[in-house]
């Protein structure tokens, strides 16, 4: 456990807050006065204005400058700044002795060490608690755990830090010449002089706090007089004094003497020149200790820095161990410098002037970044703690800066006022005028400042307040204990505390108790609004402490004599103003003469202001009158006593002295400063000078007789002002006598209009607000009221009548009650007419009370419905609460009912019988009426009849909802009750007995069951709420279809495709969507031409209905195979075209090829199927380009085509379900189709093999190769022509299968070697006519080396064949073997580079095109030709 910490801060119990409406608004005094008994108690209280009451800002922004003051948070706390003092004290005691201050730490905390300190002096000081050891009780009560040994430690502590202070204070160094020769023989022992050398405040710690004072002497006038200037003058003085010769240079000396402390044998003094030393003596024998008188051991003498004073270290007490780091002050000093009187506390003002711009952005900018969140979203419960622990601790150091004070007459009060620079919008004229203006308030006939004849700022004039986050305002009470109030204009809320008048003294008491050291310095502490105190402390001695915040829009007020602080939560804009009613007269007498006892200034005289209003006795307020009677009553017995008194002392001399004319600064008693205004003494000697009479022994030391009393009245006058206002306040009187007379009348009473008369009498007259007018105005309220309900009684009408509590609620009185009011009628102080009309109406009551009772005790019958109608028609015209009418009403409903039973059961108007909803709300209606035998025994009736029929209606919905076997549902058949559920169920027989036979003819019919029909049985089967027992086995053939579709369709499917799998089994209907207008056409024309008219099949819908339609497997095969023929013939339209668009043209921009639709560029791929070209970076490229595969895009490749037996094996799992599924017949027929294909494509192979293998035969032998007729040749050109086109045809059938088969790529590498051997043909053709022409031209032919050979040429024109050349043009063919640059440079060598270009796919010598191998490999090329194409598009 260590030191405890202060504790959390607990919010004291709310204020009343009170919301007045717009009537009670209008008149703020009256209001206030109403809440007086309630908001007096706690002595502040919050006032929230009607919703639309809003005044606009009138102050004017830009003018408004003014300096903040300086508060600093710790230093406001009395029971802190006490601490902070005594700290200071301590620090400032150990600088003089040239140490600094260091807090030490016990138990991880910072030691407290005012708390020490007066611990151990309750105690009974350190050398009794040592002797006693008390130190571990010490360290409990600063709740230290005890077995620490911490009260050793702070024993230590406290003989370091606080123990020479001690010795100090007590003058226990300051060291007597008697007592200083008997140290002289006193050798003290090495144990002590070892103890006594712990004292050093140097020797600690490296983990204790040095303290930083807070200057809170220097702020009180306590400086220190500079060392380094006025320190060597003085020695260089006392040098010349004992020696006359020596004289030394302060500069010198300084250096030679650091800071004017030094060991006295390392001194050298350095003479003036011309100057000689005349002493035989060294210069250090001058000094000698002041205190052993010897100068030995001149290395621990030390020399005071501020008189030059010498001392052994040993020789002080407590001693010193070694040299003081600093300056170093003797004792006499010491006790010279920290005996200063200190000034009194307040706070600076700051040194920068805001605006209230630039105060707002420093006070925001304060609060968010203290709280490291923005300024709205901070708590103002967490403000409110943080505030009160900153104040309470000593260790942080938090300063604000608050504009309290400014004064409104200088830059415009926040309300708009006449006259004013504001202009107010015709709207808001209205706040000019209002009562809660604050510069109207102090100053509206109801308040007493109105009869002060200054302008009071901060009192009659408003004061206006700008505050930030933790700016506060400390306890205080208002001047002249008047009242004050405050309106928050905007910004964030100000949270206030309060305490209720009668505890002023109280509080008073309790913080004098616990921080009397302040009150001793500053008896009127509390006055100077500089001192807070924790409202938790104050409430633990007792004292009422309630609190509030006041957000923007409101008013906070407060009373006589009630102590309020606060603090504001952030940058908001106040507004405060004083003001004093009738009841505060007494108190402002009794404030002035509390402040004569504290000699403190008055705002005002209140003398003066009573006169005033004395003066004005004709025009006074009644109310007011009689209170300035009895305070003048006060004021002149007193004033007649003191005049007396001063008389008999010897002062003869008297002159009247108008002392209103002079101001309130030049007429105070030089002893109590109180303002004098009815007299004061004077002197000759003293012009200017006066003393009020309480202190004539204060004046001067002159003889009495030659004192004069300055007067402004004399008795005399006096007594005719207080006769004015007595007879202002008679009539009130007479008029008091005259209610009394007639409140206490008994028989001659009086009408309640003479009462009326005399209330507006006394509103007439402003009477005062008393009991008696109180009470007069209750009972004429009472007996108007009363008159109000007997009138409302006698027309039948429903009155409002206030019970005691306050709340008005509508209640019907009842007979006893009219009774009653009868009685009150006659017992009222005055009369009135309705009372014996009213005991006429309640004679009828009691008529109708007999009769009720006669009917309510007759039995219940269905006849009385009429009877009891009447009775109730004539007891709702007494506007009284009869006990017989609810009866009544009960009597009626229970008949009606019956009569209700009568009519449903007779069968003559229900032929029906009762059903059972009737059933129900007739048994609905009986429970609500009140028991009775008549009704009991019918309701028993009609409950047995609605048991037996709701079993039977359970009984048919439970084997709805059990799904019974349809063998249980003969059941039904027996059930003898017409009711709903019946025939529902009836109905759910009959569905299940046709789904049933339904599933029968399914299983006995021979047929295979189709999808779609087994997925609507079982739908159905679900609707009904029947158990049936063929829907497992259905539900188990549907599982196993659909469990077959997700099989085939990962076989197939591409994943994300967005094909269906019926889709990929069928054959393509929509092959070449850009020719579907041709298409449409073309099969027009063969629908017309054939002889069989074909089902249209244009979309896969059309294709699914087709095969639905088909009958048997026949059917669809045949349909299936008309759509294979469409794919055909579309895609062999599709193939012409794609050929025709990608020829050589001069145009290739305008070309559309690949997915994204744009031109020709860059390396391009060629799909074999649609032969349509693709950019290689749109589609994915072939994995192995030299891989001799079929590339499709990704329009033609639709599945993963599997492999034969993959589909296959589901086909046979198909059959062995045994439904018809669409899917099975485009397997089915996927299956036969490639089979066929297979057949016709092995023997197309087998008889290319047989060619080839002739030709091989045939080639074995050049010679003879040669001798072959051309008729030979020609046969064989024949056949291989021949098996190419019908090579080609099966290949485009073998890619158009979704199936993987091995032939298919053989027919690829047939075409592919056929198309390389042609290309190779035409190349060498070309090549000899090239030759020839050069023969027949005389030309030597170049012989030219490519870089390609033979092979890698083959290679090229392959892939160039395949994917790259779209082309199969001879020209195409032959470019790729001449340069078809305009000056080709025809380069030989052994390796002739070329690049193709990526426009029009013609290949050049890079050297005839200025291109490297680089550039060629990196980017792009286009030639010549296309980029001027290219260019003038563009342009």
């Amino acid at each position: 456990m260590t030191q405890r910490g202060p504790a959390e801060f607990t919010p004291p119990p709310e204020c009343p807050v009170f919301e007045p409406s717009w009537e009670e608004f209008a008149d703020p005094f009256a209001f206030i006065n109403k809440i007086r008994p309630i908001a007096e108690k706690t002595g502040i209280c919050k006032v929230r204005p009607p919703p639309d009451w809003q005044p606009p800002f009138a102050c004017d922004v830009d003018r408004l400058h003014f300096t903040p003051r300086i508060q600093r948070l710790n230093e406001l706390e009395a029971q802190t700044r006490v601490k902070l003092n005594f700290l200071d004290q301590i620090a400032k005691f150990w600088e003089l002795q040239g140490c600094t201050l260091k807090i030490p730490h016990v138990e991880r905390k910072i030691l407290d060490l005012y708390q020490l300190n007066k611990l151990v002096a309750e105690e009974g000081g350190f050398d009794l608690v040592c002797r006693e050891r008390r130190w571990t009780k010490i360290a409990m009560t600063m709740g230290f755990a005890p077995g620490k040994a911490v009260g050793s430690h702070l024993r230590a502590h406290y003989e370091r830090v606080l123990y020479p202070y001690h010795l100090f204070q007590s003058g226990t160094n300051l060291l007597a010449l008697d007592l200083a020769a008997k140290l002289t023989s006193f050798v003290a022992p090495p144990g002590l002089e070892e103890c006594l050398q712990k004292a050093s405040v140097d020797d600690v710690n490296d983990e204790d706090k040095e303290y930083k004072p807070h200057d809170l002497l220097q702020r009180q006038n306590i400086h220190i007089q500079p060392s380094d200037t006025s320190a060597p003058a003085r020695r260089a003085k006392r040098m010349k004094t004992e020696s006359g010769c020596v004289k030394s240079e302060g500069g010198e000396g300084c250096e030679n003497r650091p800071n004017l402390r030094r060991r006295m044998g390392s001194f050298v003094a350095k003479p003036e020149p011309g100057e000689h030393l005349t002493f035989a003596s060294n210069l250090v024998d001058l000094y000698v200790c002041l205190v052993c008188g010897n100068g030995n051991d001149e290395d621990r003498l030390l020399l005071c820095d501020g008189c030059d004073d010498s001392y052994h270290t040993f020789c002080l007490i407590p001693p010193l161990s070694d040299v003081p780091k600093g300056d170093w002050r003797c004792p006499k000093c010491l006790a010279q410098e920290c005996g200063k009187p200190q000034e009194a506390f307040g706070f600076e003002q700051a040194c920068r002037d805001y605006s209230l711009k630039s105060f707002g952005e420093m006070a925001d900018s304060f609060k968010s970044d203290y709280f490291n969140m923005p300024v709205h979203m901070v708590p103002t419960e967490l403000v409110e703690k943080e505030f009160w622990r900153l104040v309470g601790t000593v260790e942080e150091d938090v300063t604000v800066e608050y504009g309290a004070d400014i004064a409104s007459k200088e830059f415009g009060s926040g309300f708009p006022i006449k006259g004013g620079k504001f202009k107010v919008a015709p709207h808001d004229e209205k706040y000019l005028r209002c009562g809660w203006n604050l510069n109207n308030m102090a100053m509206m006939t109801p308040s007493v400042l109105t009869h002060v004849t200054a302008d009071i700022c901060g009192m009659t004039l408003p004061w206006l307040y700008v505050g930030m986050c933790f700016s506060s305002f400390c306890w205080h009470i208002e001047d002249h204990w008047s009242y004050s109030i405050n309106y928050l204009h905007w910004g964030e809320p100000k949270t206030w505390y309060g305490a209720p008048g009668f505890a002023a003294e109280q509080l008073e008491a309790v913080m004098k108790k616990l921080a009397p050291e302040l009150f001793e310095s500053q008896p009127d502490l509390l006055h100077q609004l500089v001192t807070i105190m924790n409202p938790n402390t104050l409430m633990a001695h007792g004292v009422p402490i309630y609190r509030t915040n006041q957000c923007a829009g409101e008013f906070v007020i407060t009373f006589p004599r009630s102590y309020h602080s606060g603090f504001n939560q952030g940058f908001n804009f106040a507004e405060a103003v004083n003001f004093c009613t009738v009841d505060w007269m007494p108190l402002g007498r009794q404030c002035v003469d509390h402040y004569r006892l504290l000699h403190r200034y008055c705002v005002f005289s209140h003398d003066e202001m009573v006169c005033n209003m004395a003066m004005k006795a004709d025009s006074l307020d009644v109310v007011l009158a009689s209170a300035v009677q009895k305070d003048m009553q006060l004021m002149i017995k007193d004033e007649r006593e003191l005049r007396d008194k001063v008389r008999k002392m010897g002062v003869v001399r008297c002159e009247l002295f108008e002392y209103n004319l002079l101001a309130d600064d030049e007429r105070q008693c030089v002893k109590c400063r109180t303002t004098c205004y009815l007299c004061a003494l004077t002197c000759p000697c003293r012009p200017g000078f006066q003393v009020c009479l309480h202190h004539a022994h204060d004046l001067c030391s002159c003889p009495v007789s030659n004192y004069t009393l300055n007067y402004r009245f004399t008795l005399d006058d006096l007594y005719p002002m207080m006769n004015a206002v007595r007879q202002r306040a008679e009539s009130y009187d007479e008029w008091a006598s005259r209610v009394t007379e007639f409140m206490e009348a008994k028989l001659d009473k009086k009408h309640v209009t003479v009462f009326r008369v005399l209330l507006e009498e006394s509103d007439q007259k402003s009477f005062p607000e008393n009991d008696l007018l109180r009470q007069l105005r209750l009972v004429t309220q009472d007996a108007e009221k009363c008159s109000s309900v007997a009138q409302q009684l006698l027309n039948g009408k429903r009155q409002t009548r206030y019970r005691t509590g306050g709340g008005n609620s509508p209640n019907q009185l009842t007979v006893e009650e009219m009774r009653s009011f009868v009685r009150q009628l006659y017992n009222l102080p005055c009369s009135l007419t309705q009372a014996p009309l009213l005991k006429e109406l309640l004679n009828s009551i009691e008529d109708f009370q007999q009769h009720s009772e006669k009917l309510l005790s007759d039995e219940v019958s269905a006849d009385s419905v009429s009877e009891i109608e009447s009775l109730l028609e004539e007891g709702s015209q007494f506007d009284v609460c009869l006990p017989e009418l609810p009866l009544l009403r009960e009597r009626l409903e229970q008949a009606r009912w019956l009569a209700g039973v009568q009519q449903a059961e007779n069968l003559v108007s229900n032929p029906c019988g009762l059903s059972l909803d009737s059933m129900r709300r007739l048994i609905d209606r009986g429970v609500g009426l009140t028991p009775h035998p008549s009704t009991e025994r019918t309701m028993a009736r009609l409950q047995e009849l609605l048991t037996i029929s709701e079993e039977l209606e359970e009984k048919a919905q439970a084997l709805m909802k059990a799904r019974w076997g349809h063998s249980m549902l003969t059941q039904v058949d027996g059930v003898p009750a017409y009711l709903p559920n019946c025939l529902l169920l009836q109905d759910t027989v009959n569905r299940a007995k046709g789904w049933l036979q339904e599933a029968e003819d399914l299983q006995v019919g021979g047929q295979t069951p189709v999808l779609s029909s087994l997925s609507d049985m079982v739908l159905r089967a679900y609707a009904i709420p029947v158990r049936l027992e063929p829907l497992d086995q259905l539900e188990v053939l549907v599982s196993e279809v659909q469990a077959w579709k997700e099989s085939a369709a990962k076989t197939f499917l591409i994943k994300n495709s967005h094909f269906t799998l019926l889709e990929v089994l069928c054959p393509r209907w929509e092959v070449g969507s850009s020719l579907k207008k041709k298409m449409r056409k073309l099969k027009g024309e063969c629908m017309s031409s054939g002889k069989k008219k074909l089902v249209k099949l244009d979309s896969m819908s059309d294709v699914e209905r087709a095969l639905s339609d088909s009958k048997d497997s026949a059917s669809a095969m045949f349909t299936l195979a008309e759509v294979r023929l469409k794919e055909l013939e579309s895609l062999c339209a599709l193939r012409a075209a794609n050929e025709s668009k990608l020829l050589p043209t001069a145009d290739c921009a305008s070309l559309k090829v690949c997915v994204c639709q744009k031109p020709p560029m860059g390396a391009m791929l060629q799909c074999e199927l649609c032969r349509d070209a693709f950019h290689s970076v749109c589609v994915r490229r072939p994995s192995d380009p030299l891989d001799p595969e079929a590339w499709l895009c990704p329009l033609c490749l639709r599945s993963t085509k599997p492999s034969l037996t993959k589909i296959q094996t589901l086909l046979a799992s198909l059959q062995r379900i045994r439904v018809h599924l669409l899917e099975g017949d485009a397997l089915r027929y996927m299956i036969e189709r490639t089979v066929s294909w297979q057949r016709r494509a092995r023997e197309v192979i087998d008889l290319y093999d047989h060619s080839l293998t002739s030709q091989d035969c045939r080639g074995a032998s050049p010679t003879q190769t040669h001798r072959t007729t051309g008729h030979k040749r020609k046969v064989r050109h024949y056949i291989t022509d021949c098996l190419s086109s019908e090579v080609e045809e099966l290949m485009v059938e073998g890619l158009l299968l979704q199936v993987s088969v091995p032939e298919t790529q053989q027919l690829y590498r047939l075409l592919l070697s056929d198309a390389i051997t042609s290309a190779e043909k035409k190349a060498k053709r070309r090549m000899n006519r090239e030759e020839a022409e050069i023969r027949d031209r005389g030309m030597k032919p170049k012989s030219k080396k490519q870089r390609m050979g033979t092979k890698k040429r083959r290679e090229r024109k392959a892939a160039s064949v395949s994917a790259s050349d779209v082309s199969q043009s001879e020209d195409s063919e032959e470019d790729m073997t001449q340069c078809p640059a305009e000056n080709c440079l025809q380069p030989e060598g052994e390796e002739v580079y070329w690049v193709q270009c990526d426009c029009c796919n013609r290949w050049f010598h890079m050297i005839c095109v200025g291109v490297s191998a680089e550039l060629a490999a990196e980017e792009d090329y286009m030639c010549v030709t296309c980029s001027t194409t290219n260019t003038g598009r563009r342009k």
